[in-house]
This record gives structure tokens, sequence and C-alpha cells, in this order.
């Protein structure tokens, strides 16, 4: 294609001698501008950085016609924080380009394994990525990484190639290196990823740098992602301090009533659906239908467990009483449904929506690391709110996640002499629109608030005979379906807004 005419310019192309004149003539009447070494762009308007990034693999094969992607890029499969793309080729120097460098070095190139890609260039293959980024390997210059990962980085990488594809997917990889190392030179490097794998994988011993990969070779492996939201929700809930909600003294009847609206209102969240009375009947006439029994022993249950006030003033001060008391705990509610093995860690993989949930192997290494971040902070609040996320977001039963999450939760506040949280049905949406909000987007606020909030509102129910309260919920809107709500405007009252 001819290059004299503005038409005929490409959004970024590496000039040459056959050209030279004609992009000279272009710059100096405003039809190009110049990016870098050579490379020029008639878009006068995008930043260089996305133009650049916008056309990197072709302004790669410009510079370096056939080149391998190699090193650190090889593994990472985009430029490094630093900009670098690190390249294998005949020739050439590093080039400096808005927000990319390209970094060539010298070295075997494509061979049969490595993977042809975008624009002419090469890709390594993974056996290959992993050798030849155990070479040790120092900064270009100062504020650069390192052409290849560290020993941490690599892991890490391959204890989450472990996590997601399992056993027999790492040991076809270490077969596969095995089988590589000589003919490119790198049999020392062979043997120490074989010796990591082998350590990642149990059955070798090795020096591992990463906890995770220490987690993985101890035999409590956990998810590094969930981990990481933890992370974030201990951190925002250290920044959220509020006066303690204290639960005031109740009579019998305020309290049995208290406790069946929470039992209520919580399976109600799960999709157990009973109209109030049939509750009533279930909890303190003992009806069960016969129709819906295992949806009876439902309710039935979290309420066995929510009523008892020596239970419910039982915070974990282990991980040890932390497993206990969740199984436990969750063996009551689920007791009527013996076919989700009630007390019993998940053995097959589990979701909601957009949400895969952790995976079985996984569960006790991320309850026993979240559990960690649990004991450092100081309120019951902040406690409460992080012991329900934990439990929901690892999700470790087949079923009853979200009844014994809340369960846990609340136990802590009563262990402190604090109020419940009660979330009403019309509440639901906002309840689990915050659960969302983390686990989605790592927002912990909305559900810090949306707790807050609940556990105010409970605070302020006057709770006594039942039917009085159910009154007063009506009134707060607590039983309106949240679509519904939504759709008319209508939210969660307290009841001190309420008209007499």
């Amino acid at each position: 294609m001819s290059t004299s005419s503005p038409n005929n310019w490409p959004e970024t192309f590496v000039s040459d001698t056959t050209m030279s004149r004609a992009v000279n003539r272009a710059v100096r009447a405003g039809r190009l501008r110049k990016l870098g070494s050579r490379l020029y762009t008639p878009n006068l308007r995008d930043e260089p950085e996305a133009i650049v990034r916008r056309n990197l693999w072709q302004i790669v094969a410009s510079y370096f016609p056939g080149a391998l992607i190699a090193d650190r890029t090889a593994l990472e499969n985009a430029p490094a924080e630093d900009g670098s793309i690190c390249l294998i080729t005949e020739k050439g120097n590093d080039i400096a380009l808005p927000g990319i460098v390209l970094r060539p070095r010298r070295g075997l190139g494509p061979q049969e394994q490595d993977r042809p890609f975008i624009a002419g260039l090469h890709l390594s293959s993974i056996a290959r990525a992993y050798l030849e980024n155990m070479r040790p390997s120092r900064r270009a210059r100062s504020g650069s990484l390192a052409r290849t990962l560290s020993r941490r980085e690599l892991e890490e990488r391959l204890e989450t190639l472990l996590r997601r594809s399992g056993v027999e997917a790492l040991n076809h990889l270490r077969d596969q290196i095995k089988a590589l190392a000589p003919a490119l030179g790198l049999v020392a490097e062979g043997d120490s990823l074989s010796a990591l794998i082998g350590a990642l994988l149990g059955t070798r011993e090795d020096d591992l740098i990463s906890p995770i990969a220490r987690a993985r070779h101890a035999g409590s492996p956990y998810d590094p992602d969930r981990l990481e939201l933890f992370h974030i929700l201990q951190r925002s809930l250290r920044n959220h301090l509020t006066v303690p909600c204290m639960a005031p003294s109740r009579d019998p009847v305020a309290a049995a009533t208290l406790s069946f609206f929470e039992a209520y209102f919580s399976n109600f969240i799960e999709g157990t659906e009973f109209e109030v009375s049939e509750a009533a009947d279930i909890v303190f006439r003992g009806h069960i239908p016969m129709e819906r029994p295992a949806d009876a022993h439902d309710i039935l249950g979290t309420w066995r467990i929510v009523s008892d006030p020596t239970d419910m003033g039982h915070a974990p001060a282990s991980f040890a009483e932390f497993l206990v008391l969740l199984r436990r705990r969750h063996g009551m509610i689920m007791e009527g449904r013996p076919e989700k093995g009630p007390g019993c860690f998940k053995s097959v993989p589990n979701r909601a929506g957009q949400t895969v949930f952790v995976a079985p192997e996984l569960v006790e290494g991320t309850l026993s690391e979240g559990f960690s971040l649990y004991r450092s902070l100081e309120t019951a609040f902040q406690r409460a709110v992080f012991m329900m996320f934990m439990v929901a977001e690892v999700h470790p039963f087949a079923d009853g996640n979200g009844r014994v999450a809340r369960i846990m939760m609340n136990a802590d506040l009563i262990a402190n002499g604090e109020e419940r949280i009660v979330v009403p049905t019309v509440y639901r949406g906002n309840y689990l629109a915050a659960l969302k909000a983390l686990s989605l987007t790592a927002n912990p606020e909305p559900l810090i608030r949306a707790l807050d909030y609940a556990q105010r509102w409970t605070l302020s129910v006057p709770w006594g005979e039942l039917q009085t309260t159910q009154a007063v919920l009506e009134s707060c809107h607590a039983f309106l379906d949240p679509m519904t709500a939504e759709a008319q405007g209508i939210r969660l009252q307290m009841p001190s807004q309420l008209k007499t």
C-alpha cells in the first residue's frame, strides 16, 4: 500500500528509508506525529499511550519481525507493570515507546513447541516460559523490572495453575519441562522446577517462599482471591467505629418473639417462605406440615439455635472452636435435609449467579486464613460483619450457608451484649446487593452500612407479644416483597419514623 497519501497511513507504522521523505513532509504539514523511534501515527487526538497499546503487537512485529515473546511476558501475557515486553530476537536494542519498553535479547529462536502469534510473532510455550523464568535476571535500569519473574511469583503462578487445573495438569507440565530442558540448555533450571512442583504437590521437600505455596505444601491450601477480599473488608472495618448497640434486657416473651422473627426472616431470605402464622405453628406448636417437612425443619432448626441464649452467647476463641461451632450449628439447621450433608463441608463446588464459591479442597485453609483476620478486629460489630461475610463467601456447605453465616454473625454480637441483626424481607435486596458489591467489585462499604442500619432497626423495634410485634413490623414494611417495595419507592422504616 502506498503511504504517500494521508488517507493511506495506518494508525501506527514504523518508517523506513523508502518512506522517510513522505513521512517528514506529513509531519511538517501536521498530518502525522511521532510517537517514538521511527514510529508515527496520523491520529492527532488520542493519547500516545492509548495508541501504542491499541496497536501493540503490530508495532512489536514492525520493529522485530518474527520475534519470540519470552521471559516474564510469556507468562504474564501482557506488558509488565513498568511497560516491559521481553523478546528473543536476532538483533536490536531496547526501544522506549509511550508506556512501553521493548526489551530484546539474544537466544534460541522459535522452536516447534512454541506457538504462532499475532503479526508473525511467536509465543513461548508454557513449559519454555517457566524454564526461562527460572534463570536469574537483574533489572536493566533503575525503576525497571527484571526480565524474569521472582521465585515467589513463580510459586504463586504454579499454585494458581494447580488450584484451577488440578494435579494432572501440573504433572503434565512437569513432564514437558523435563523433556524440553536439555534442548534449551536449562537442565539445572528444569531440576529446580521439578522440585518446586513436587513441593506444591506434597511429594517432595523444597524451600518455598510464597505463603500460599507453603500453605499448599502443609496441606492447608487457601483461595488467595477470597483472602484479598477478606483483607479489604478487614481494613475497611477497622476504619468504621460506631457506638455499640447494646441489647436491652427483654422478658421471655419479647426474647422469644425476636428469636422467632430472626429465624423467620433468615429463612425467607433463602426462599423458605411461610406465612407468619404457619411458621408460628411450626415453632411454638410443633406442627410440621406434611407437604413441606424439610422447609419446616429448616425454620425449626434455625429457631432452636437463635432462641438458645447459651448457644448464641458463644463466640469462637480459636479456629478449632470455630469449626466445631460452625459445623454443629449447620447440622442443626439442616437436620431435616440429610441429603445436604448437615454439618459436613461440601464435596463438590457450588455457585450462585456470577459467584463461584471456594473450591471444596480450599475451604478449611481459606477459613483458617480468614479467621486470623477476624481475630484482629476490635469491636463486636466489626467481628460480626467479618464473620458473616467470611462464611457466606467461602460457602463451605452444600446448602444453608446464608443462614449459618447470619447465626455466626449474631452469636458474636450476643456474646458481647450487643443487639443482634435481623434482615427483614423488604431489606433482602439491600443485603444481597451489598454482599455482591464486596464479592464482585471489592467494595465493602455497602455491606457495612447495610448491616449497621439493620442492627439499629432491630434495636428500635419494640419486641413483645407475637401479634403486637407483627403489626409493628407490618407498619415498617418489613414483610413487603423487595421488588414490590422498590417499584413503589417504599423502604424499611424505623419504628420511630412511623406516624402515630
